[in-house]
Formats: structure tokens, sequence, C-alpha cells
């Protein structure tokens, strides 16, 4: 039962949280698609991608680990839609399985990254000094190395499986958004509200989550989305080098390595179809995190 004030209102947070969709999410969701039709096309892939992840047990007309070998390199057809491998298997069900790892890894990896990076950022900015320093060039180190470079070198190091390549891609993502955000935290740690909030005696932690974080959600939120796509390619290059998920795994990339350049010529449906999903992949994220980079950084919302 809703808590009612001496007045006899319900308090303004509960009727906020009732009508929050109704009146904010949907006229910004609604602004967001006229403003940016390009970001809404983006975000319309993810989402399409996100559906056939949950529901692949029930899009997917068979099993994605089935081996048939009287079907091996069959053509696209009513049967097989996009086809079958060197296996067998149904290429369409394979992909649409394979959208379930690539987002599994590609978000986890993206998420533990930038937000692994916005800690080390704000941490960085704040204490400043000596720590400013050291971390700086820790930094400096880490974005010497490409990124898929870089990724290479850490699951070679690890081995080869899922959390692995998890890590794998999410440790070259911290040092870019740390980067970022470290400056948008310099830029708002000189403000006079944070300086007032230090004099009345508010803790460090109080003025990291009260006045730094909430100021650099804009450009977190910007680089989580646009990592997505970046993790994604990579993971499916990890595995097309042969140091991402290993078969039976339905992978994207897996699926380009191995019979994809074999068979070429005799089943290129083998290659297209996978390349076709992880171009849209990435088109989309690319998309949707340009649109949100300038629907929320006020430097360039008066463009639009």
């Amino acid at each position: 039962m809703a808590e009612v004030t001496h007045e006899g209102q319900i308090p303004l947070t509960t009727r906020q949280g009732k009508h929050w969709a109704s009146a904010y999410a949907w006229p910004a969701i609604r602004k967001f698609i006229v403003t940016k039709p390009l970001g809404a096309i983006g975000g319309i892939i993810i989402l399409l991608m996100v559906i056939t992840a949950i529901f692949a047990d029930t899009i997917a007309p068979y099993d994605p680990y089935e081996i048939n070998q009287r079907l091996q390199f069959n053509s696209p057809s009513l049967e097989h839609w996009f086809g079958t491998d060197e296996f067998g298997r149904d290429l369409f069900t394979r992909i649409v399985y394979g959208a379930r790892v690539a987002l599994f890894i590609g978000l986890t990896a993206a998420f533990v990254g930038a937000t692994g990076g916005a800690i080390l950022g704000v941490t960085s900015a704040y204490l400043g000094g000596k720590v400013d320093l050291f971390l700086q060039r820790l930094i400096d180190v880490m974005l010497a190395f490409p990124l898929l470079i870089l990724a290479l070198a850490i699951v070679t190091v690890l081995g080869r499986s899922i959390p692995n390549v998890v890590l794998a891609i999410a440790i070259p993502i911290i040092p870019r958004t740390a980067r970022i955000v470290r400056s948008n935290a310099l830029s708002i740690k000189e403000h006079i509200y944070v300086e007032a909030a230090r004099a009345v005696g508010c803790s460090h932690m109080w003025v990291i989550l009260r006045h730094i974080i909430p100021n650099v959600m804009a450009p977190y939120l910007i680089l989580l989305t646009a990592q997505f796509g970046n993790a994604i390619l990579v993971e499916a290059s990890l595995s097309f080098l042969g140091l991402g998920t290993a078969e039976p795994t339905p992978s994207w990339g897996l699926m380009l390595s191995g019979s994809a350049l074999a068979y070429a010529e005799r089943a290129p449906w083998v290659a297209v179809f996978p390349g076709i999903a992880i171009s849209l992949a990435v088109f989309g994220f690319n998309l949707f995190g340009d649109s949100l980079r300038d629907a929320l950084d006020p430097k360039l919302r008066h463009r639009t």
C-alpha cells in the first residue's frame, strides 16, 4: 500500500515512479527516433538481436549441435534457409544461437571494461598527485597496444575459454574508458559545488558518489554502448584466429574460420551469412552509440 502524507497525497517519489515511463521515457524515446533516425535503426537492429538471442530455442528449427554428414554443404533451400556447413549442421540455427554467444561475450566484456575504466578514471582524477601520475603512465602503456593485439596476448596467456575471452576483451577497454572519464571528472572536480561539499565536511566517498559519478554517467553510457560493437568484433576476430570460443560452440567468428576458408568456392554461404550477422551487429551498435553520443553530449546537443 502506498504511503500517504499528512495532506492525503502520495509522496512525489512514488508518483514519479508510477508515471515515469509515460511522462519521461516514452517522450524521450519518440524524440530520439525523430531526431536520430539512424540511431533508431541501430536500436531496432540491437532489439532484433536481443529477441533472437532470448527466443533462440523457439526461432531455430534445428539443434545447433546436430551433425548429419549426408547434409554436408547443402545450399540454401526451404529446409535450410542459410544452407549447411561441413558437418551438415543448419547454418541458420547456428547463427541464431550465435547471437547468444556474441551478446553475452560482447555485453559482458564491454560492461566490465567500461565500468572498470570509469572507476579507474574517477579515482585517478579525484585523488590526483602521485596516484594520478602512476595510473596515467600505466594507462599510457596499455594504450600503446591496439585493442586486438592486447586481447590476443591476454587470451594466449590465460587460455582458450569464454571467461578468458571476456577478460581478454575487457582489459583493453579499461584504459580507453578511463582516459575519457578522467578528463570529465577533472573538470567536474573543480566546480564550486564540489568545493562547497568539501568545505562543509563531506567525506571523499560522499563527494564522489553524489557529485562526480552522476556527472560522468553520460560519457560512461556513450563509451559503454560504443564498446559493445568493438567487443563483438574482437570476439569474432579471436574465434576466427582460433583463440576464442572452441567447437562446437555456435560462434559467428568460429563459423568464418576453417571450412569457410577451405570451401569458399564450393560453399560460399558458409562464410557469407556469419559475416553478414557480424556486420549487422557491429553496424547496429555503432549507429546507436554515435546517436546516443550526439543526444547526451551537451556540446553536440545544440546541433540536433
